[in-house]
């Protein structure tokens, strides 16, 4: 593990000092391996030589692992011995379940990835930037089927305007061009995630991006005529080797995106917001109705848009409903769960 060739083979899985300072003294003979996809009862990885076995133990648990995860593991048996802290996870809450869901781990750039349809749905956006922006990872949203309209400038506007500084790339995702349009952020020991709905091209996307020769090539599907809705082609996450460089995380279509437990995430997508309260009369100023309010003040000015204001204090009255509480007399803290 210490072998400067062994370190640069790794760096180009996405290893990096954050992980290698996580190395114990006593576990400098460990491999590390990072996790290529998870299922139900078994956990598939690779390392500096490729695919490999990863045995766990008899209590593990694969709900508590995530695609891109970084492990040790005894190079000799395979076991794995533990999960290293991750830079950054991408996590949701679903309906009906206890606890969040994981996504994907130490995720360097998030693609949201939407198309020039009906599935358009700067809402739902939204949710998927306070996901990123709690995870602390990078977001681009990435325009679809950009070559099946004539107004497609008209949806990367609507777009940009989400988040301050949001970067918007309008793409073919079957043309070559774009791997060069997301060049940028698919370098050597990066990691990107694609999200979205079904439909809108991620699998396409991700096969655009690991190339004709890959091995590991997605299934796609069509989309629905009348709503643009797509089919489920994805079942699982994965992780993909990105042509030239890079790795690429594909994740199953989400229908539904709950917010819960992101109040910093809300806060970045918001920040026009968040930047404005601190200058309200009022320190506790809900932004709704009272005096010397500079939120308000900025709504009636045409500053700050009105829909912009109230899509924000609704996910954020979603964000606190949703969000469990610990309760409980002090040192005996329990976890109410909210019902959903």
């Amino acid at each position: 593990m210490t072998g400067s060739n062994h370190s640069s083979s790794l760096e180009l899985l996405g290893w990096s000092d954050f992980f290698a300072a996580q190395v114990e003294p006593s576990e400098t003979d460990l491999a590390p391996r990072r996790v290529a996809s998870v299922h139900r009862a078994r956990i598939e990885a690779i390392d500096a030589n490729g695919p490999i076995g990863l045995k766990l133990p008899v209590n593990a648990n694969t709900a508590d692992f995530a695609v891109g995860d970084w492990v040790l593991a005894d190079p000799l048996t395979g076991m794995l011995v533990r999960r290293l802290d991750r830079k950054t996870l991408l996590q949701r809450r679903t309906e009906g379940r206890n606890g969040q869901q994981l996504a994907a781990a130490n995720v360097d750039t998030l693609f949201i990835v939407t198309s020039c349809n009906a599935d358009f749905n700067p809402a739902r956006l939204e949710r998927y930037l306070i996901m990123a922006n709690q995870a602390g990872t990078t977001s681009v949203v990435v325009l679809t089927k950009a070559d099946t309209v004539a107004d497609a400038d008209t949806f990367e506007q609507q777009a940009m305007v989400l988040q301050r500084g949001l970067p918007v790339v309008v793409l073919n995702a079957r043309s070559e061009d774009a791997i060069l349009a997301l060049e940028p952020w698919c370098g050597v020991g990066q990691t990107v995630a694609l999200v979205g709905s079904s439909g809108v091209g991620k699998s396409t996307l991700v096969n655009t991006l690991a190339g004709a020769g890959s091995e590991t090539l997605q299934k796609t599907g069509g989309i629905r005529e009348h709503d643009a809705k797509g089919r489920h082609t994805t079942t699982a996450r994965s992780l993909h080797a990105i042509a030239g460089g890079g790795w690429v995380i594909d994740t199953p279509g989400i229908r539904t995106l709950y917010v819960s437990d992101i109040t910093d995430g809300i806060d970045a997508l918001f920040s026009e917001i968040t930047d404005l309260a601190p200058l309200c009369r009022f320190r506790d100023c809900t932004h709704a109705h009272e005096p010397g309010c500079a939120v308000q003040a900025a709504v009636a000015t045409g500053a700050l848009a009105a829909d912009r204001l109230e899509r924000w204090r609704s996910l954020l009255e979603e964000n606190r409903g949703r969000t469990p509480v610990l309760t409980g007399p002090r040192g005996n803290k329990i976890v109410r769960k909210n019902k959903y």
